[in-house]
């Protein structure tokens, strides 16, 4: 398999209107910013959605979007297993906002921290306290090598299981008629 092809934000804004803009980050994340006119499919909610993923594909060129872009080349590699080609939006929204460009908020969304964020927040919180209840029960210090070997196992494979059961909070989640998945297939099918 190949590397998806990576676009600038610039190379991507000089080009925007040419894509169907996907954000594949947690509901919460994308009502706190996105990319104009990106249409929002959760990550963990893109195998259901390839079918009309392939054909908005066969309109025009798809390019994924997330926090960093680690979330949207994972979703380029399914795209790709599915047969469906599409870009990569290089340091996400972050570089996206960095170098200065607009991103739409819908009125009454709340800024969410992204998910590396809060992932790290969390690893970071279970480790200390494996470790501070360690010193009392010393069988405690499993749970800051379970959090270690989670993380080992997240960079190897490029995966992330906190990421996931934290996308499923309720601060990440946004009111059913925001974050209607039925609606944006339908719209990316027509």
């Amino acid at each position: 398999m190949t590397s998806p092809a990576s676009l600038s934000p610039a190379q991507a804004a000089a080009r925007l209107a040419e894509f169907t803009v996907v954000d594949v980050r947690a509901p919460g994340e994308y009502a706190s910013g996105h990319v104009p006119g990106a249409l929002n499919i959760p990550l963990d909610r893109l195998p259901e959605a390839v079918p009309a993923l392939k054909s908005a594909a066969a309109r025009g060129p798809l390019l994924m979007v997330c926090a960093s872009g680690v979330r949207s080349t994972r979703a380029c590699d399914i795209l790709a297993a599915a047969d469906v080609e599409a870009a990569t939006l290089s340091g996400g929204t972050s570089a996206w906002e960095g170098e200065g460009r607009a991103v739409d908020r819908p009125a009454g969304g709340r800024t969410v921290w992204p998910m590396e964020r809060q992932v790290r927040l969390a690893a970071g919180s279970l480790v200390l306290a494996g470790l501070l209840a360690g010193l009392r029960f010393p069988a405690a210090r499993w749970i800051s090598a379970g959090v270690g070997s989670g993380l080992v196992f997240s960079a190897v494979s490029n995966t992330c299981g906190m990421a996931a059961a934290l996308s499923k909070l309720p601060f990440n989640r946004v009111p059913r008629s925001a974050a209607d998945l039925d609606a944006t297939l339908a719209a990316l099918q027509g």
